[in-house]
């Protein structure tokens, strides 16, 4: 099963197509960077899952979402600073068997997430 994102932009009704992620190892509040992709026109990872249920390990992950630069490169009028720059995103693992989704629904002003399926 492994781990996967999906993004969807809330203010366009549309998926995230194009923004950019990083997703992170984290362990003793240091992060370590696994590896960098941006998102293709359905708003996911182009290469899909992040890991898969063999490379999956218990422990704790960061994903970082670049929403302020996905929005102005959607031509969003956006303050200065914006008022979401990156948003991330700390959650753990502890069932490498159970797939872990990690949706994101964002808007220049807001953002949900959840465990998906």
């Amino acid at each position: 099963m492994g781990l996967s994102t999906h993004v969807l932009d809330t203010m366009h009704g549309t998926p995230a197509g194009g923004m950019k992620v990083s997703l992170y190892t984290t362990r003793a509040g240091e992060a370590s960077l696994v590896k960098s992709f941006t998102l293709n026109g359905d708003g996911r990872n182009p290469d899909g899952p992040l890991y898969d249920n063999v490379t999956l390990k218990a422990g704790t992950y960061r994903l970082v979402f670049d929403v302020a630069g996905y929005f102005k490169a959607r031509g969003v009028a956006l303050p200065e600073p914006a008022f979401l720059d990156q948003v991330s995103l700390d959650f753990g693992v502890a069932d490498v068997t159970a797939h872990y989704h990690v949706p994101l629904l964002v808007s220049p002003w807001s953002y949900s997430t959840y465990r998906g399926s």
